[in-house]
């Protein structure tokens, strides 16, 4: 069976159903593809920052998830070996929000049948005309697209389609999980991380009675199975870090979900001579910049990807894609809307890809001259770091 649409996004999570949404508010429709069966809210917590709160306002939902998340106001760092600390308040705005919250979010506004779910993308080809993309599923059934996005995060096919390839592994693991206080907490509104022999622990309040904690290692070998490399990642908890973050981290009565994640990435490099599209083929979020949670931007950079690239094609194609029926027309028109859309995004995904990469490569470093290497550079982004933060990606 053969499917003609206009716009296809392959990937529904938080890039795919933001492009779903920015492409609707716009008057555009289009189709997600999904792997799973159901929306997948079953991740843990992401940062969004001023830029990325900007982005959800244009898409509409920014109001309502304030409310569920309280504002940071402020940031904690300590050494546990060095016995430091150093307090900064936050200068912009930046909230926790649920994974669940957002994704549900993004797509409630969304018309009826825009997502497919259970979709598993087996192949990316062009069709013989040129003017369209062949999508292929496992199911035997062939998609034809005008214009194909891929949203479908670090392990991309859309990307492989475009010669990128799947995202780098840092040899990093994280611990992500959320813990509940029924009688509430008492850490305010503060963000705590706790720096220690091999060890990085993070506390982020989301509101009145839930936290958000990571703990991150280095990851000892690629083959250590998932039991394992929790018990790995855990075990210098309870030797360094102070009775309440074990408590917050091990009790069962706090605790509402905890889960392992590895850390992956697209080099700098890759943001400055990859490519990101080829004729009506492009990737956004994760499939464009996976980065790693060093800075707390991967999230905010997908939606700013959403807006800039909704904004794109609907001023080459006002009333849709379906309103020119001329397909080399369409073709031209979507092809040079999503190079502005490339254009507009490269330098800027560089700059948070160049920040979270010296970051996380600081947290691996073991020699003193890639140390010193690193150090300077981190320093000298230091102000871009606030910037990066306080972005505006502009209007839908």
């Amino acid at each position: 069976m053969e499917e003609l649409h206009g716009i296809v996004i392959v990937g529904g999570g938080i890039s795919g159903l933001a492009t779903a949404l920015a492409l609707h508010r716009k008057g555009i429709s289009s189709l997600v593809l999904e792997r799973s069966e159901t929306l997948r809210t079953d991740g843990v917590c992401i940062s969004v920052h001023a830029n990325g709160w900007r982005a959800l306002d244009q898409l509409g939902i920014g109001t309502e998830l304030r409310e569920t998340a309280n504002s940071i106001t402020g940031y904690q760092n300590v050494w546990l070996k060095q016995k430091k600390t150093t307090l900064q308040s936050t200068s912009t705005e930046i909230r926790c929000l649920k994974q669940k919250d957002l994704i549900e979010a993004l797509a409630k506004p969304l018309p009826p049948g825009t997502i497919r779910f259970g979709c598993h993308v087996a192949a990316i080809s062009a069709d013989t005309g040129g003017h369209c993309t062949l999508i292929s599923t496992v199911d035997g059934s062939t998609i034809k697209a005008k214009a194909l996005i891929g949203c479908d995060g670090v392990k991309s096919e859309v990307a492989k389609y475009l010669g990128l390839g799947i995202a780098s592994e840092l040899p990093r693991l994280t611990i992500l999980g959320i813990a509940r206080y029924p009688h509430g907490h008492p850490y305010g509104t503060q963000l705590l991380q706790l720096r220690g022999e091999e060890l990085i622990v993070g506390r982020v309040p989301l509101n009145e009675n839930l936290v958000h904690f990571f703990i991150s290692r280095p990851s000892p070998s690629k083959d250590i199975d998932a039991t394992a490399a929790k018990e790995y990642v855990l075990e210098k908890l309870k030797d360094q870090c102070p009775a309440d973050i074990i408590e917050m981290v091990c009790d069962p009565e706090k605790e509402r979900l905890k889960t392992l994640t590895r850390v992956w990435y697209r080099p700098p490099w890759q943001m400055l001579f990859g490519r990101f599209q080829m004729g009506t083929v492009v990737v956004a979020g994760d499939a464009m910049h996976a980065m790693g949670p060093f800075i707390g931007q991967a999230g905010s950079a997908a939606l700013e990807d959403a807006v800039v690239l909704a904004r794109s094609v609907s001023r080459a194609l006002p009333g849709g894609v379906d309103v020119v029926s001329d397909d080399r027309e369409v073709h031209e028109k979507i092809s040079a809307a999503l190079g502005k859309y490339v254009r507009e995004r490269r330098t800027r995904v560089f700059m948070l890809s160049l920040e979270a990469f010296v970051t996380g490569s600081l947290l691996t470093a073991k020699a003193l001259a890639k140390y010193l290497v690193l150090v300077p550079i981190l320093i000298i982004l230091g102000s871009e770091s606030r910037r990066n933060a306080n972005y505006d990606c502009g209007r839908l």
